[in-house]
């Protein structure tokens, strides 16, 4: 790099901080090297728009690239059955995160959308949950890869295999369109965009 000592001194560095912003997003690629599948939900407010702001943070963030984005779907809620029904989606992202540090990331995305954590399986604003990281199997107290309830839930495996059906979950070691077959009809999921 050849910069010419005519240039003033702060356009010398708006110059040198170009080229090397320049340069960091064509060594993207080798830093966004892990891949990962979060699911995305609401039911209070107004779900889709909720689901779609939270992809929208995931986008914003440095050290997360948004690869692709399921449709929305609407899912009978579960567990506790006495509430609006959700909208969902998946989305596959790359990082440079580790698991425990997306997983951070997640939940502040929650929380910087009014997340309140009141009862398990209750109604809300948004639920962002860490499905999987390339085929890392972990149980922490804080983390446990993949998602430990993600073979059992239509609303995840049903946008998830738009993209990556063919996905070897790495405990079942089935693959997401097979795991979705093996899953009853009920409860209802309803694709509602493309």
């Amino acid at each position: 790099m050849v910069f010419s000592t005519q240039i003033a001194p702060a356009h010398f560095l708006t110059t040198i901080l170009c080229e090397i912003k320049i340069h960091m997003r064509e060594l993207e690629p080798v830093f966004m090297k892990y891949k990962a599948f979060i699911g995305v939900g609401s039911n209070l407010g107004v779900p889709a728009e909720n689901c779609e702001k939270a992809i929208r943070f995931l986008k914003t963030m440095a050290e997360i690239e948004v690869v692709v984005q399921s449709c929305l779907y609407e899912s009978e809620p579960v567990g506790k059955t006495d509430q609006s029904w959700f909208i969902n989606a998946v989305v596959e992202i790359r990082t440079s995160l580790t698991p425990e540090a997306l997983l951070d990331a997640v939940l502040k995305v929650e929380k910087d959308l009014g997340r309140e954590r009141r009862e398990k399986w209750g109604p809300r604003i948004i639920d962002l949950d860490l499905l999987a990281y390339e085929d890392h199997v972990i149980s922490t107290d804080d983390l446990t890869l993949p998602h430990p309830e993600m073979t059992k839930r239509r609303f995840v495996l049903l946008p998830l295999s738009e993209f990556a059906g063919n996905y070897l979950h790495p405990v079942e070691n089935k693959t997401i369109y097979d795991l979705l077959q093996e899953l009853p009809k009920n409860p209802q999921v309803k694709k509602i965009s493309r």
